[in-house]
This record gives structure tokens, sequence and C-alpha cells, in this order.
């Protein structure tokens, strides 16, 4: 890994990455983002097959030496926020923002076309480059490039991800489960509405439901092991329209995280044997919606082993094993298909204002990460070649 070539092209991931930040896309969205990107590799020479899983693409770069194929993965969608920030790469499209770091992805991604492109004389195999729509909303855009062919031929991947949780010259990662799964459930109980002061002729679903909220916090503390970390969640409640109406229906809405497939449908039972006997006990009656999510995002020991072998020398960044996080990743779906690491680049940074926690409202990085990304999955896929040739 060349660190003045990669340098050299700093200046160029900064405007693309404001520019990306200043016009975002929500999931399933991205067709400007998606055109500016084949634009950029077309004027750089990359054969580029386009629309892959949605507003994805795949840009290939072979090398004049023998080699593996190593695909290297961004994700270029945003989030549903207003920008709250004073800055003059601030959002211009009202309640949508790039909040976690994703328009620094795709710069970084980009950088590495040009790096690769003008560097093929030393370029082993080929370098597949990703470029991911809809990370953010279930069911994602990885799965439906896989099933289009993103990952065919494909020996090993690599991915990052800007982190403003750890400080900017530190990268972090962790052999086998890194990240949660993550599912989604709703529960709608089905009770007889009524007269307020007449609570004997109805069934109270806001009651019953309330009953519930309490019985799934039981879940992890009593049917998981307390070593398998595992959280459930109930984002809302929604009952009722008046203060002397008993609702005749109340739902809610709730996530599991955790890292284990048999601890997932372990807490996906409980969920469900919980809420009907509870809504029984009542008199009500529960339909469960739940829907299974990302899996848990497993890294390959060996390409972790490399990530910490080779990142202390790209930049002088300092490695760390990074703790579970129960977040979610897209990425995981890649994982189950080729070997591979995902990694965490701190980009956070008090004196840049690079403070706040993704999908936060006032969200950035210290763009410096960006290099970062760069020169370590550079560096990432220049050790994986070398131990093949």
């Amino acid at each position: 890994m060349e660190e003045k070539r990669l340098s050299d092209l700093f200046p160029s991931m900064v405007e693309r990455r404001r520019h990306l930040h200043r016009h975002p896309e929500l999931s399933f969205m991205e067709k400007e983002t998606s055109a500016q990107i084949a634009g950029i590799l077309r004027e750089l020479g990359i054969e580029t097959v386009v629309n892959v899983g949605g507003f994805g693409l795949v840009a290939n770069i072979r090398g004049e030496l023998p080699g593996k194929t190593v695909a290297l993965r961004a994700d270029m969608d945003a989030l549903p926020i207003q920008d709250e920030k004073s800055c003059e790469y601030a959002s211009l499209h009202p309640g949508v923002m790039h909040a976690c770091g994703h328009d620094g992805h795709t710069a970084t991604l980009l950088a590495l076309a040009e790096y690769y492109s003008r560097g093929k004389a030393k370029l082993r195999g080929e370098i597949r480059l990703i470029f991911q729509p809809a990370e953010e909303v279930c069911p994602g855009g990885a799965k439906s490039m896989i099933e289009e062919g993103a990952l065919d031929g494909v020996d090993v991947i690599y991915g990052v991800h800007l982190w403003t949780p750890i400080p900017v010259g530190t990268v972090a990662s962790a052999p086998g489960p890194l990240m949660a799964s993550t599912d989604e459930f709703f529960i709608d109980v089905q009770g007889r509405g009524g007269h307020g002061g007449m609570p004997h002729k109805t069934v109270d679903s806001v009651l019953a439901a309330s009953a519930l909220v309490l019985q799934l916090q039981s879940v992890v503390s009593r049917s998981v092991d307390p070593l398998d970390p595992a959280v459930v969640t109930i984002g809302s409640i929604q009952g009722g329209t008046a203060q002397n109406i008993i609702a005749d229906r109340c739902r809610l809405s709730g996530t599991v995280r955790c890292f284990r497939e048999e601890t997932r449908e372990l807490i996906r039972e409980r969920i469900h044997t919980l809420a009907i006997s509870t809504a029984e006990a009542y008199g009500a009656e529960a339909k469960i919606n739940y829907m299974m999510g990302y899996p848990s995002l497993v890294n390959n020991e060996g390409e972790y082993r490399r990530f910490m072998n080779v990142a202390p020398g790209v930049f002088g960044l300092r490695a760390e094993l990074s703790p579970k996080i129960m977040p979610a990743e897209d990425f995981a779906y890649y994982l189950q298909q080729v070997p591979g690491c995902f990694m965490f680049v701190g980009a956070g940074n008090p004196d840049k204002a690079a403070i706040y926690p993704h999908h936060h409202p006032k969200f950035d990085i210290d763009e410096d990460a960006m290099l970062h990304a760069a020169g370590l999955l550079a560096a990432m896929a220049e050790a994986y070649q070398n131990e093949h040739a």
C-alpha cells in the first residue's frame, strides 16, 4: 500500500464526501447517488455493472499480475433525520441526512477506485468494488446484491465503518461475532372496547398490552444464558383515542438483538408464547408479526488476525480488540458467503465537533478517518494477495 499515492487522493475524498452529504438519499432511493458513482467510475475507465440489487454497483479492476479476487464494500444510503449542523456541507434535503457515515464510506471506495485504476501494473488479481444501497432498512441491499452475483468468484471481502465512538487514529475489530442480529416484531392485542366508566363490560387491550410489556422484560433475564448477550426492547405502545374510552386494540412494536442463532430462535419462541398467553389471561387475543432481519456479523478469525497484523503499519494506526456491539449490519450476509473482516475506523474528534453518536441530527466525522479507512482496506487486500501469490 502506497501511502503517498493515497494521501494525494485525500482532497478528492473530502470533496466527494461533502457533495454526497449535501445530497443524501434514503434507502432504496439512491438513484442520483448511484448515477454519480457510475459517472466517476466511467471516467476512470473501470468496468462497472449498474442496478445490481436495486441501485447497487459492482466495479471490477483487474491487475496485470495473477492473483485472487478481493471485494471491498461501501454502503451509500442516508437516514430520515433533519440535519442540524451549521456547516457549508449540511444536507440540502429537508428531513434526510447522512447521519451514519455512509457518505464517507462511498468517498473512500471511490478513492480506492482511482488508486487501483492507476496502479494496475502492480496489482495482483482483481479488486471488486461493491457500492451497496439500503443498509439502513431491512431487508437491506446486501442480500439482493449477492443474489444478483455481486460475490460470484470473490475469494475474500473487507468492509469498514467510520465510527465516532472511537477516536481518529484508532481502528478496531474482533474475531467471530462482532455485531448483533436484528429482528423486529409487532404485536396487536385485540380486546373489546367500551365506556371508561363501565370496564366490566369490556376487555381492556391497553391493560393486557401493558402486562405484556412487563412480561417481555423477563425473556432475557430469565430465559437467556446470562453470559449470552441479548436485548429485547419495546419501542412503542399505541392504543386508545380518549381518556374515557377503553380501547379495543393496542399495538406493541419492538426489536430483538443477539449473537447466536439458537438464542435468536429461543427469544422468538418466548415472545410468541408470552404474547398469546398474556393476552388470553386478560380475555384478549394477540396477533404477532415477527420479522427476521439481519443475522449476526461474524468475522473470519484468520482475517481478523490479518487486520491486527497490518493495521499498525497503516498511517501509524492503533489497532484494538472491539467489544461486541448491539447495532446490526447487513455486511453479515457477505460474511456468510465468503471469508472476510469488518472493521471500525475511528472518526471521533472533539476538536472537529465529531462527538455526536451515529443517527444523531448533528452527526459528523473527522474526515481524516477516510484516509485511514482507504489505507486499511488497501493494506488488507495487498496482504491477502501476497499471502496467496
